[in-house]
């Protein structure tokens, strides 16, 4: 049986996983988050990006601001739910690859890797 830092190393060096950002003052330190929803989601145009982290962290993009929100989320099941550094709360539901989420709808952006080379 591997043991558990093998396996976070074999995830980190997927890039399935990151190391978890340092405790923020108002948010003690927490576990890793491995979800199938980990990773990008992205409007249709473009103009808004979630990036939730596997650290239990978001970081969004609105238009040109790079990280305009940020904070922290947490998955049960297919629901989301979103507080926000500021206080804002927000929620959403993941219906396969689309995120719906404040009138929104956002779809999952695969990774580099996860993109086959073409023939």
């Amino acid at each position: 049986m591997r043991s558990p830092g093998t396996i976070i190393a074999g995830l980190i060096a997927a890039g399935l996983v990151a190391a978890p950002a340092g405790p923020t003052v108002a948010e003690p330190a927490r576990a890793w988050v491995v979800h199938p929803y980990v990773g990008m989601w992205v409007t249709d145009d473009g103009r808004v990006q979630h990036e939730l982290l596997p650290n239990g962290r978001y970081d969004e993009a609105r238009g040109g601001r790079e990280s305009a929100y940020r904070g922290r989320y947490e998955v049960t099941g297919s629901h989301i739910e979103y507080w926000d550094d500021t206080g804002f709360t927000a929620d959403g539901d993941f219906v396969g690859d689309t995120l719906y989420h404040g009138g929104m709808v956002l779809r999952r952006r695969p990774r580099p890797a996860d993109i086959a080379p073409p023939p």
